[in-house]
């Protein structure tokens, strides 16, 4: 064999392949898990949606969609964006100075909001017994750029409405005709000055100004209509024949200097008529940015162990190629040289599923509406050449770690070492594991002491922490772990006792069979007991929160009569309708401000009626005083901002506009309820609905609500919002899906590696009188062993950073469910004992064995 460095690797490579599968494969999955979460992080980056509802306008002025925050940092000033819950719009006079740019041809505001359509017009279904139907209301100058166009009549003018095919149908409606409607403006009758069939414009997107029966009104009229005197959605700029977009949009922005407006063409459109593309973005790179931060980290963390293991199996062939006169330098060459045969290689095969996980990860995320269908999936070279790069750089660092003391120390030392295992583990290891010991220790009682963001940002140290602890120190907990769990293995008869014994000798190959299932205990641990925690105590305050006898709902929003018509309904004895919406909040996290989206409820009615049909367990103050700049808040959020009674609470409301209402009452139940109360006049004008979304009733049956909406009881309505917690659980069991599944692989691997290693120890255990029974036995002892150290470990991990994250975000411990912790327990005891059963049953079937 040549002693040439790349000539040892390559036959290293060659001749013992199964040293290196184990090695292979964890690259392999390292650049699975980085290139997927890496593809969706640049998908988030790169997300955006054609116009469709602005085609034919090639320019577009809207408002800023965002809020701001600006910070000043070591590296200058900067700014983060916070999508807002609502739309923000513009000043109607926009519209005259856009179209005196050069190049404009026209200009048109443009105006999308919801109408009720009222069921004795026969918008409703079942022929006017039932809820009002809904309309999508433009105003008309719109057709100008969506292709809609008159079959009847004439266009609207004031107190008259143009109606598409099926809003006239529904209405039994034609021209002449009087139709009554009932908008944010209130309820009137609209004569019907013709009939139009929409255009692509107004039929592209579901909330973007479309499908389903449509109604045109004046322009003059349709802002007062939308519940927004003076306020434009966009104003929609045409262009003059022959006029570049980009001159044109030069032009306007130009026009509109100094108005606050964004001026918009090409893609950018699109996003001010989908206003979940920047949720979408938010989700995406929450997913495959901060989760793939974590991600990474687990699977550098990972594949740098499992190479490590594979260098030091061959602790032996160093010391007899140092023996034979390999010099240090030539054994470090070797190692680096056997990274770059195989981690390249590794990398470029994982990278091929890690792009199809992306892909079937985006279409779930589509699937359950966090992103919209119109943004498609970017895959292009740079995250795929960081997934090989990374798994690159964790080999040679890995291999260069593990093979530093082979091939420094003198042959002779080096053939000792590599008979008996080394009792005492590195200072170096040793300081540095005790150091993440007491760093993860100080992070534990920083998020005891937070709560919110600051709770949870402190937690994610602690597990990060104590993972790395565990990868230090995993000799010499192993050994405590092998004493510990061998005195109850003493029991178990010969078998058993043999496996304690092993397991206390070669404390250093338990410990790297250990660490992947205390990897993937505590962290899927950790992000699906997250979730039950929270869920549980959301549901226990949603439950005891609504005390109403009947909840009313409707997809398209109650009447603005509904909770007095309610009143009337024999029986009632309270009826107050609720406006759901999100409000920014800024809260300090991590030692920075960032704007938190905090449910809302805008509630119509007194504060002694809300106390009839919501208990939201007040601790201080009163509700009475809610009103005109007086706002409820959850005590959590209070914490969170910093604020307590009496103190002003500034927010930013639906549409952006900064208000700072006194906190006069601070409750409990913010969790499954709405954060923040205020009542409904305070919301007029922000929101693109003015329609309520509940109705709380104390009293009277449920068939004499029924013209209103939907009806359920307070337990069928807790189900409903349970339900709509789904994406957030399933985001987090996706991530532990990965997470733990990667861990779970990574321990296979390792314990597969670990068995297939000791072929000459099960061959001489055989040559000594034990039976094959008796050594599958022992290794299956062992692997109980090595699960229940793991699950063990990982369980205190996974406590130790719950609890006070729990405290800090809901104040109570974490609910563990009995069943599913005993399905993660079982998962992990039986991947060890299958992991390591069946390569040795391979083993013994070994001529010799």
């Amino acid at each position: 064999m040549s002693l040439k460095p790349n000539g040892l690797a390559r036959a290293a490579v060659r001749f013992k392949p199964a040293s290196f599968v184990g090695t292979f494969v964890a690259l392999m999955m390292s650049a699975l898990v980085v290139a997927a979460c890496g593809v969706l992080l640049e998908t988030g980056i790169r997300a955006s949606v054609p116009a469709e509802r602005y085609a034919n306008a090639p320019v577009v002025a809207a408002a800023d969609q965002s809020a701001r925050v600006v910070a000043d940092t070591v590296d200058g000033t900067e700014v983060t964006e916070f999508p807002l819950p609502d739309t923000a719009r513009v000043d109607t006079g926009l519209a005259a100075k856009a179209a005196a740019a050069p190049g404009a041809a026209a200009a048109v505001p443009d105006f999308t909001f919801p109408v009720h359509g009222l069921p004795a017009q026969g918008f409703s279904e079942n022929g006017g017994d039932g809820p009002a139907g809904a309309l999508t209301g433009h105003g008309w100058g719109s057709h100008v750029f969506t292709g809609t166009a008159l079959s009847q009549g004439a266009a609207p003018r004031a107190g008259e409405v143009v109606l598409g095919a099926e809003a006239a149908r529904a209405a039994r409606a034609g021209v002449g005709d009087t139709v009554v409607l009932e908008t944010a403006d209130g309820r009137a009758g609209f004569r019907v000055s013709g009939l139009a069939r929409a255009g692509a414009g107004d039929t592209a997107r579901d909330g973007a100004g479309g499908g389903g029966a449509t109604a045109w009104f004046a322009d003059a009229e349709a802002p007062v209509l939308a519940g927004h005197p003076g306020k434009a959605d966009a104003v929609a700029v045409m262009a003059e024949d022959g006029v570049d977009p980009h001159a044109l949009a030069a032009a306007v922005e130009k026009a509109l200097t100094g108005s606050g407006a964004q001026t918009l063409t090409g893609d950018d459109r699109g996003e001010v008529e989908d206003h979940g593309l920047a949720y979408a973005k938010e989700t995406l790179f929450a997913v495959g940015g901060s989760f793939g931060g974590i991600a990474t980290l687990v699977a550098v963390f990972t594949a740098a162990g499992t190479v490590a293991l594979s260098v030091g199996q061959r602790t032996r062939e160093f010391a007899l190629l140092r023996a034979v006169g390999a010099t240090p330098r030539q054994i470090r060459r070797a190692v680096a040289a056997e990274a770059l045969l195989v981690a390249p290689l590794a990398g470029l095969l994982g990278c091929l599923p890690g792009i199809g996980l992306a892909h079937w990860w985006f279409g779930q995320m589509q699937d359950r509406g966090a992103v919209p269908e119109a943004v498609d999936v970017h895959v292009s070279g740079f995250p795929l050449l960081a997934a090989v790069g990374l798994g690159l750089l964790t080999a040679l660092g890995a291999g260069w770690a593990a093979g530093r003391r082979p091939a420094r120390i003198k042959p002779g030392q080096a053939l000792a070492e590599a008979s008996v295992e080394r009792l005492r583990p590195g200072v170096v290891r040793t300081v540095l594991g005790l150091a993440a010991v007491g760093g993860g220790s100080v992070l534990a009682g920083v998020a005891a002491s937070s709560a919110g963001a600051d709770a949870a940002n402190a937690s994610l140290g602690v597990v990060m922490l104590f993972m790395l602890a565990v990868a230090l120190l995993g000799p010499i907990l192993a050994r405590l772990c092998a004493a510990l769990f061998g005195l109850l293995l003493r029991g178990g008869g010969a078998s058993a006792s043999l496996a304690a014994a092993n397991s206390r000798t070669n404390s250093r190959r338990l410990a790297s069979a250990i660490t992947p299932i205390v990897l993937a205990m505590a962290f899927a641990s950790t992000l699906v007991f997250m979730h039950t925690s929270e869920s549980h105590v959301a549901s226990e305050q949603l439950r005891d929160g609504i005390t109403a006898d009947h909840v009313v709902t409707a997809p398209a929003g109650l009447p603005g009569d509904a909770a007095a018509r309610a009143a009337r309904a024999p029986g009632v004895d309270a009826a107050v309708s609720l406006l759901d919406t999100q409000v920014l909040v800024p809260v300090r996290g991590g030692g920075e401000t960032s704007l938190q989206a905090t449910a809302v409820q805008g509630v119509s009615g007194s504060a002694a009626r809300l106390a009839r049909v919501q208990d939201l367990d007040v601790r201080e103050g009163s509700l009475d005083r809610v009103g005109e700049g007086r706002v409820a808040i959850d005590r959590t959020l209070a914490t969170a901002a910093d604020v307590g009674l009496g103190d002003e609470l500034p927010l930013h409301l639906p549409d952006g506009t900064k208000a700072a209402p006194e906190v006069v009452a601070v409750y409990g139940r913010g969790l499954g309820l709405p954060a923040v109360t205020m009542d409904r006049a305070s919301l007029d004008g922000h929101l693109t609905s003015a329609f309520a979304d509940t109705l709380l009733v104390s009293g009277g049956d449920a068939e004499s609500l029924g013209a209103l909406g939907e009806v359920t009881d307070a337990s069928g309505y807790a189900l409903a919002q349970n339900v709509d917690r789904e994406f957030g659980a399933w985001a987090n069991y996706m991530m532990a899906a990965v997470l733990g599944g990667f861990a779970a692989v990574a321990a296979v691997n390792t314990l597969v590696m670990t068995v297939l290693d000791r072929r000459r120890e099960l061959r001489t255990l055989r040559l000594v009188g034990s039976t094959r029974r008796q050594v599958l036995r022992m290794l299956g002892w062992e692997s109980l062993l090595v699960s229940a150290a793991g699950v063990a470990l990982g369980t205190a991990i996974a406590m130790i950073t719950l609890t006070p994250m729990m405290r800090g975000l809901t104040g109570e411990l974490p609910h563990v469910p009995p069943l599913l912790y005993a399905a993660f327990a079982a998962t992990a005891a039986a991947l060890a004992l299958t992991a390591a059963i069946l390569p040795a049953r391979a083993a013994l079937r070994e001529r010799g064995a």
